[in-house]
């Protein structure tokens, strides 16, 4: 059998694999972009298929295309997304051309193959496939639609279980009380609930923010056409467009309010991904608070022995490591890094279009992809499983001077500090070197020193 084919284009001929549901465009890309290997983010495929659904529909209705053309198109789309090995039909590197054009052509191209054989006649990639489309409103819509999906589905479910792990456990710790540590030096004594409430707060709050977003990144371009314009799509078209893209993601798309804004920039990913960089970075504290608070277990804090899930060394017998606050660690690093690149991205809106589509596309699709799976593992594996040493705690707290903070108002704050070095200096607890120091009996210095009270606030005396 021949390994290739000859397929026509605008530019000519050129060979193409004989077994590639793609065709010319698709293989001119193959060839001119020979750059990273890696092809666009399976989620922006699938959302980019969606659209092409949509768009079959909507034409369909407003008799753009035949009724049963559209129909072997989206039952063409179906096969793809049920297709295991989907990416083989998507080989077009990442750094392409910045409007994504050759990752529509990619598109039309296998779904015009496809729906040809469907259908029993020609199915054209530019004619049909892509009618009242252009690659400048269907790449940014498709980012638009693949982040939101993964939002809906992915991200805000994991966020959700993160924030209700950390409340759960809250609750069953309430009783603990801990050094409290600022500068990463001793402070006030909390109870450890109140620092894993703070942790649920960041992310709820995270949650809320992304939750705000919503609405702006499921507004879609999909209408403008070239510039905005609309041309050649039907007036229609775009409100067509999102009621059938809703009856198959069941979320809420809508025509924007002004599309040109959509084409001609990415405000609304740079702003997402600001969002998405926000959520990495209290990842980044609550990971690294987990692994504070499991250092040692005898030459640190040992606070807390997270739960161990590997040897932590190729030549440290016994050594565990705390591998999944690493993990989300190095998670939030990337995707703050992957900012850093759509911030960039985001500035290159030259007049009528952005340039640089597919790696806005891959670097928020990724940083959604990463957070949406690491969350549910720092759940699951760290937080949930850990248990306290309650010894630990107990023995830092008995000799830690800044107890004495509780006695300002009785004594002063001259006073106190004196006692607390003298406590420092000697090694004691800051209740014997108290006692020596004031006329404070101990009973009351024990009432006023202990660390659970002293975790409500409040001016003791």
């Amino acid at each position: 059998m021949a390994k290739f084919r000859i397929e026509t284009d605008s530019m000519g001929e050129l060979n193409v694999p004989a077994d590639a549901l793609y065709a010319a465009q698709t293989q001119r890309a193959i060839e001119n972009f020979k750059i990273s290997g890696q092809g666009m983010p399976e989620a922006f495929i699938r959302a980019l298929l969606e659209a092409k659904y949509a768009a079959a529909i909507a034409n369909s209705e407003l008799d753009q295309i035949p009724k049963n053309m559209a129909k072997a198109i989206c039952l063409a789309v179906d096969k793809l997304l049920q297709d295991q090995d989907l990416m083989r039909h998507f080989p077009v590197d990442i750094f392409q051309t910045g409007s994504g054009t050759s990752t529509n052509m990619n598109a039309n191209e296998v779904l015009a193959t496809m729906a040809t054989t469907l259908y029993g006649d020609t199915v054209s990639a530019n004619d049909h496939i892509n009618c009242g489309q252009s690659s400048n409103d269907i790449i940014p819509s498709s980012i638009h639609i693949g982040a939101a999906m993964a939002i809906s589905k992915q991200l805000l479910p994991a966020l959700k279980h993160l924030a209700l792990t950390i409340r759960d456990k809250a609750l069953s710790v309430d009783h603990y009380v801990k050094t409290g540590r600022t500068h990463l030096m001793d402070a006030m004594p909390i109870r450890m609930s109140q620092g894993l409430d703070s942790w649920a707060s960041q992310i709820e709050q995270n949650i809320s923010r992304v939750q705000q977003l919503q609405p702006s990144i499921q507004a879609l371009a999909q209408g403008g056409t070239a510039v905005g314009t609309g041309i050649n799509a039907h007036p229609q078209f775009s409100t067509k467009f999102c009621q059938a893209l809703n009856e198959r993601t069941g979320l809420e798309f809508k025509p924007a309010d002004n599309i040109f804004s959509l084409i001609g920039t990415q405000d609304t990913a740079v702003a997402l991904s600001g969002q998405l960089k926000t959520t990495a970075v209290s990842i980044l504290k609550i990971s690294n608070d987990l692994r504070w608070m499991n250092s040692g277990p005898l030459a640190g804090l040992g606070e807390i022995s997270l739960e161990a899930l590997q040897p932590g060394s190729s030549i440290m017998p016994g050594k565990v490591n705390p591998v999944i606050p690493e993990a989300a660690a190095m998670v939030a690093a990337q995707v703050i890094g992957n900012d850093a690149t759509i911030t960039i991205a985001g500035q290159s809106g030259n007049f009528e279009l952005n340039v640089m589509l597919p790696l806005i596309a891959e670097n928020l699709l990724r940083s959604i992809h990463l957070l949406a799976n690491v969350c549910p593992l720092l759940a699951d594996k760290a937080i949930a499983t850990f248990q306290v040493n309650e010894s630990r705690l107990q023995e830092s707290l008995s000799r830690n001077p800044i107890l004495i903070t509780a006695l300002n108002p009785i004594i002063g704050y001259a006073k106190a500090a004196k006692i607390a070095k003298q406590a420092y200096a000697e090694g004691r607890p800051i209740i014997d070197v108290a006692a020596e120091n004031t006329d404070i009996s101990r009973e009351e210095l024990v009432r006023l020193l202990d660390p659970a009270k002293l975790t409500k606030g409040g001016c003791r005396g």
